[in-house]
């Protein structure tokens, strides 16, 4: 569900991070949500779980808004586009506001009022490098896909809207230029005041770290809570996360209290030429887990046995 990048490519977010990502945004019945790199839609359908289980009683008036304006959500690949119309429809929603296109080939400049959203939940795609006509379309030029989505995704925020998004962890120390003017804008326009920093293996076969942004649009941010995940495994294809391991920082993180895995930082305290967001817990240091070559080969053929499963089922159902 979601899209986490690998040269380019796709990997599903686990579920149990969507709904814990979904559970701290907090949508409400009314509110839109929007998701510009929808890949299958897992973000969406959770979110339309989350509504119909907070709000069991609705009128047909409210049943007719979770139908029809809700959810929107955008998508560059045929394939991902395809499968989110369909696990949508799967899930409940009748017909899917997603949009076929290239969200980055958009010009930030032309955005008003009106395209504007209340929730914005989103797994970008990392690790791509876009041309430098699609830089144009953004105040900070970087060819790091990401890095555009993540500015498209604070230009397409309402005032007062909440955004869980999840970046490579590097994000929050890399020292180029484009790094760190986004820190900059991201804690001068938006109050970032969650980042989830997911264990290694959270993403099975990614390579990489990644984090959690929460952040609203519209107030500095003064204060970040952080919150160390550390599951007590290796996680893995056989090991996967599950939502015990995201109860304790659900529970926490409503009120942002210090705990031997979280703690808060004071934006005065960073350092205004880099502001450098590095997860460093002061409560001790984070042990590396490294999986064996062997572990690494047998997640790469089971992603590629369940890729054609996926396929085979969208092709019965043409």
């Amino acid at each position: 569900m979601g899209n986490a990048g690998r040269n380019g490519g796709e990997y599903y977010t686990p579920r149990p991070l969507i709904r814990a990502i979904v559970a701290v945004t907090a949508p409400r019945l009314g509110e839109t949500i929007y998701d510009g790199a929808v890949g299958s839609a897992g973000f969406l359908c959770e979110a339309f779980e989350y509504l119909k289980a907070t709000n069991p009683k609705r009128t047909t008036a409210q049943d007719r808004t979770l139908q029809e304006r809700t959810f929107y959500g955008k998508e560059k690949k045929s394939l991902a586009y395809v499968i989110a119309i369909m696990n949508m429809i799967l899930h409940g929603i009748e017909a899917p506001n997603i949009i076929h296109t290239n969200t980055l080939a958009e010009n930030l400049a032309d955005v008003q009022e009106k395209d504007r959203f209340d929730i914005i939940l989103a797994n970008p795609p990392f690790g791509g490098k876009e041309r430098k006509e699609v830089q144009q379309n953004f105040p900070i030029r970087t060819g790091e896909t990401a890095f555009l989505f993540l500015q498209h995704f604070i230009k397409m925020l309402k005032a007062g809207g909440r955004a869980g998004i999840v970046i490579k962890n590097t994000f929050l120390s890399n020292t180029d230029n484009a790094s760190v003017s986004l820190r900059q804008k991201l804690l001068e326009e938006c109050n970032l005041h969650t980042v989830l920093d997911c264990p290694g293996g959270t993403f099975i076969g990614a390579g990489v770290k990644t984090v959690v942004l929460f952040f609203e649009k519209g107030t500095k941010t003064r204060k970040v809570w952080f919150y160390q995940l550390d599951p007590g495994r290796n996680m893995g294809k056989t090991n996967p996360l599950n939502d015990a391991d995201l109860a304790e920082f659900i529970a926490l993180q409503k009120t942002k209290a210090d705990s031997p895995k979280s703690w808060s930082v004071d934006v005065a305290a960073i350092d205004p030429k880099t502001f450098d967001l590095s997860v460093k817990n002061p409560n001790g240091g984070e042990e590396i887990a490294h999986r064996s070559p062997q572990e690494i080969m047998d997640e790469i053929a089971a992603l590629d046995a369940e890729s054609a499963e996926v396929l085979g089922n969208i092709k019965a159902l043409l």
